[in-house]
């Protein structure tokens, strides 16, 4: 009664705001009481895939460690699929079902410290993608020659669409296994490395050996081919393996080779690739795309730019495969460093379309990477900020992406050490090597390593549509400025140049003046810097 008693009280308050929240969202959003007791260990997933008749039926055993003594433990699994049975220690739980959130009632008593296990049995029709990857679930397609070819994608969705989990951001498990039953004749390429194929059964058994979420948990079956390559990379040898469908090995050869140039100038930029232990694929599906750990799906038709066009307008675009390029930024970003709750997710998306022109800027130079980001300023919409509501499984605006890189890239304008900068880049992906983490740690940690107080900058960027409005007026010798549409104390830095001279100003929302020797005949803003300009 309790626990339905607050989720009541929290749905009611976000709709006191204009929120139209349910208790399913807070079921699948926040930490419930059923969640925080147990520390997720390890997860033995098995999945028999029929896609001839779009049903999956499996079971995935959960060890968890105890934190503190409790009896009911939440699995998320999402109609229409069904839990057929919970299992602990040779006995059968009762389980009572809440829409997507099952509450199993354990028999043995959960000490602190102990590592105890469950295993869940279902079974159903999963929920089929309409528009993968953006509208998740299973894709059951098939290619050119009449051969199935399946794939799944859950971002935001969450992982429960597909496979019985404790489906909460915050909580990575260990380590996993992976068993995936596939159609004879087909492959079944998930996370991690390839262990066995047991031939009698056509079953793969894939095992990831470092934390990873659940939305970056994959199967892809079809009917694929392999090569690859061993990176020097900075910890060593790195596998890198490509898996595509039979016909397009040739055009895959030609294209994959932006993989190894991602590699190295992400590496340069962030540090070593974050899960070398576990190798980096990229791997063909009926969809265009997604970040899958260790496992990055490619759907982009052999072609660069994003799906053959430039979503900067600029050219520079069209240098370089946006898929491997973009996707494979998540490894870093999303993969390595990842939100604890679905509205920070801009530290995914933001750092991520950031590294698109970091890419160009170590290929192409700076220069190049400012036209690129720059020119992703038009795909900004400005409609409601960037950070979503906490505790109920909504993101922000999509102008996470793009808005959240021009944001990254006017700090760098701030930082003025392009050195200084990447070691910041790098520090991030060092720090909080393989862990989920808020929007304040991100922000502290920029801040305090670039000497600079950015909250302000933060605030402005991530928690309102609004861009910093620079005003100026030229009066014979004196030159007055403000910032307008800006949140309290917002003083921003700004570099601009004045008949040719570099200056630093420091705006605020209170006209400044500064007199001016001599005539006034150009005045420009450094376009590094995202404002609106008004003169």
């Amino acid at each position: 009664m309790q626990k339905t008693l607050s989720i009541l009280l929290i749905s009611l308050s976000y709709a006191a705001f204009g929120q139209n929240f349910t208790e399913q969202d807070t079921l699948r959003g926040s930490i419930t009481p059923e969640r925080e007791w147990w520390d997720l260990n390890y997860y033995d997933l098995y999945v028999d895939v029929d896609p001839d008749q779009k049903f999956i039926s499996g079971q995935n055993t959960i060890r968890y460690e105890v934190l503190k003594p409790k009896q009911i433990l939440q699995v998320d699994l999402q109609t229409p699929l069904k839990i057929e049975k919970v299992i602990q220690e040779g006995k059968e739980l009762k389980v009572d079902d809440n829409g997507n959130a099952h509450f199993v009632q354990l028999q043995k008593p959960q000490k602190k410290g102990d590592f105890n296990e469950i295993i869940v049995h279902y079974s159903g029709h999963p929920k089929e993608a309409v528009r993968a990857p953006w509208d998740g679930g299973f894709s059951w397609a098939k290619d050119e020659n009449g051969d199935h070819f399946v794939a799944t994608s859950n971002q935001g969705l969450g992982a429960s669409v597909w496979w019985p989990n404790k489906d909460h951001m915050y909580d990575e498990v260990d380590s996993m296994l992976i068993r995936i039953k596939a159609p004879k004749g087909l492959m079944d390429v998930s996370n991690g490395r390839l262990r066995k194929v047991y031939e009698d059964t056509n079953t793969y058994h894939w095992f990831v050996s470092n934390p990873i979420n659940n939305y970056g948990v994959n199967i892809n079956i079809g009917d694929y081919v392999h090569f690859g390559e061993k990176y020097p990379g900075e910890k060593g040898e790195l596998e890198m393996d490509y898996y595509v469908l039979r016909d397009n090995l040739k055009k895959a050869k030609k294209q994959f080779q932006d993989a190894p140039k991602m590699m190295k100038a992400f590496e340069h930029w962030f540090g070593p690739y974050p899960f070398y232990e576990d190798s980096y694929k990229l791997v063909e599906a009926p969809y265009l795309g997604m970040e899958h750990q260790s496992s990055v799906t490619y759907g982009n038709n052999y072609q660069n730019g994003y799906l053959g066009k430039d979503l900067s307008g600029t050219g520079w675009g069209l240098k370089f495969d946006f898929i491997i390029i973009h996707e494979s930024g998540h490894e870093w970003f999303a993969n390595n460093i990842t939100y604890k709750d679905v509205a920070d997710m801009w530290i995914h998306e933001a750092f991520t379309a950031y590294s698109e022109n970091l890419f160009l800027d170590y290929y192409y130079g700076k220069e190049a990477s400012a036209d690129y980001v720059i020119g992703t300023r038009a795909n900004i919409v400005n409609d409601k900020p960037i950070i979503g509501a906490y505790g109920v499984n909504q993101e922000g605006s999509k102008d996470m992406y793009y808005k959240g890189a021009n944001m990254l890239h006017t700090i760098r304008q701030l930082v003025d050490d392009d050195e200084k900068w990447r070691q910041i880049l790098r520090g991030l992906n060092k720090e909080f090597y393989h862990q989920t983490v808020t929007t304040d740690q991100i922000e502290g940690y920029i801040s305090k390593k670039s000497g600079i107080d950015l909250s302000k900058v933060f605030d402005q960027y991530l928690r309102t549509p609004k861009i910093p409005l620079f005003e100026y007026k030229v009066d014979d010798n004196s030159f007055q400025y403000r910032y307008k549409d800006v949140v309290k104390d917002f003083k921003m830095p700004l570099k601009i140049s004045v008949d040719g001279e570099v200056h630093w100003i420091t705006p605020s929302e209170k006209w400044k003046t500064d007199k001016i020797d001599g005539d006034l005949t150009t005045l420009k803003v450094n376009r590094n810097f995202y404002v609106e300009i008004k003169g």
